[in-house]
């Protein structure tokens, strides 16, 4: 069978009480994980110029923000905000975040379309499973053909969701995936200087699949075999060296969930740079003056270094906070000098402090052909002092399926993001109360902030 046909067929036929008690935890997880970190973002300079790019008419909100937009500007907006401190989830293996183009894409269509708390958790169960899946079929693909993954995958997810819930039939379903093929983009360019386009896109995906979906309802035709044709996705989008395995997209659906293996960050940065800021943690317990590293060498996966080191001169002295999330130098530097890399870490003075830019000018890289990336996110620092050589390794992603952050974890995490968007307590509560209950009935009122 056609795999968006199969896919199809499983998605619309789902009922929620069959998705595992494991896949509604992390779900919820996430709803919670992804609401504090739009919030948190909501005055940032990229936000407010989205702001002020679609103010106009409509009766949508967009988390975060007093005025109403239509059902394309508030998701655009959110989405940006979602990913836009890369704070958001991850999934191991090919990094793909699932968050921050779903709960947007849900936020305005479940007001638009009146959705049900159930037809939310489906909606998302279905798009997120479908992301995860893709990032499994040729991991490490997408990035070195130059487009970012979650831009270009999460148009399917949007849209799967969406088809799911909104009375496509299985054929429409299927045009919408097909749809969604010719939608999708995002290349990486944006690590060449830290601009913003990065953070656009899940926000610009959610818009694209809503309209793949949109589209195909009314009867608008797309290719049935968008993922696996001789002209399809991973033909346009996979660097083609890297062996393809589709079976991936529809093997045990309904049985085996890799939703489950959800990540979700403890540091405002980029996935493969986390474990190396556990590693400046735990190096600082035994070095208490930076002054006394004479140097840092990371070792590190091959597939890692055109993101996260590279140009040098950029990545150890970064030209914009957005740059210094992509730079395990940087990232180091501040895991060690202020024990966190958090959203306080990533600021236009912290870039440009002496302290920090010293220290990471001290860190190089090493290419470990062992290191198991993608497979596995490990971080291993040699430091060099004076008084000898001090090694910290860590064995996995912290917050990830070997190590996953715990429900207090993540209620520390989301109530710190609340702590820095400034809503006030009445608002806090509000949308504590809004995320609480998404999953059973939605209460959007709850989340219109003056």
């Amino acid at each position: 069978m056609i795999i968006a046909e199969e896919f199809s067929k499983w998605a619309l036929s789902l009922k929620t009480s069959e998705i595992t008690d494991k896949s509604k935890e992390v779900l919820k997880f996430l709803v919670k994980d992804i609401c504090g970190i739009i919030v948190s973002a909501r005055n940032e300079n990229y936000v407010q110029s989205l702001v002020k790019t679609y103010s106009g008419s409509g009766d949508i909100i967009s988390l975060g923000h007093g005025k109403k937009f239509d059902q394309f500007s508030s998701a655009i907006i959110a989405g940006t905000a979602a990913h836009g401190e890369d704070f958001d989830d991850t999934f191991e293996g090919n990094p793909m975040h699932i968050g921050a183009s779903m709960i947007p894409a849900l936020l305005s269509a479940g007001q638009k379309y009146n959705l049900t708390g159930d037809q939310i958790l489906k909606a998302l169960a279905v798009g997120a499973e479908l992301m995860c899946r893709l990032a499994l079929v040729a991991p490490t693909a997408m990035h070195k053909q130059g487009f970012h993954p979650t831009a270009i995958c999460s148009t399917f997810g949007v849209s799967a969701g969406l088809s799911s819930v909104l009375g496509l039939t299985e054929k429409q379903m299927v045009s919408a995936l097909g749809i969604s093929g010719s939608f999708t983009s995002g290349i990486i360019e944006y690590l060449a200087e830290g601009s913003w386009t990065k953070r656009v896109h899940p926000g610009w995906s959610a818009n694209s699949g809503t309209n793949a979906t949109l589209m195909a309802k009314s009867g608008f035709y797309g290719p049935r075999t968008v993922f696996e044709g001789e002209h399809g996705f991973f033909k346009a989008f996979a660097l083609k060296e890297i062996k393809r395995d589709f079976s991936h997209l529809t093997s045990q659906l309904g049985s085996r969930w890799e939703i489950e293996n959800l990540a979700f960050k403890p540091y405002a940065c980029g996935t493969m740079a986390q474990p190396f800021v556990d590693c400046a943690v735990k190096l600082k317990e035994k070095i208490n003056d930076a002054s006394k590293i004479k140097s840092i060498t990371a070792k590190v996966g091959e597939g890692t270094v055109h993101r996260l080191w590279e140009p040098t001169k950029e990545k150890k002295k970064p030209s914009t906070p957005y740059s210094a999330k992509f730079s395990v130098p940087y990232c180091v530097a501040v895991g060690f000098l202020r024990g966190d890399a958090g959203l306080n870490e990533f600021n236009e003075e912290s870039i440009k402090e002496k302290e920090i830019l010293d220290l990471a000018s001290k860190i190089n890289y090493e290419i470990d052909p062992n290191d198991e990336y993608p497979n596995n996110y490990t971080g291993t620092l040699i430091c060099e002092t004076a008084e000898g050589t001090i090694t910290e390794h860590q064995n996995c992603f912290r917050g990830g399926k070997k190590q996953p952050l715990t429900k207090e974890d993540i209620d520390k995490k989301y109530k710190a993001n609340l702590k820095f968007s400034k809503l006030s307590d009445k608002e806090q509560d509000k949308l504590t109360n809004f995320v609480h209950n998404f999953f059973e009935k939605p209460a959007f009122q709850d989340i219109d902030f003056e």
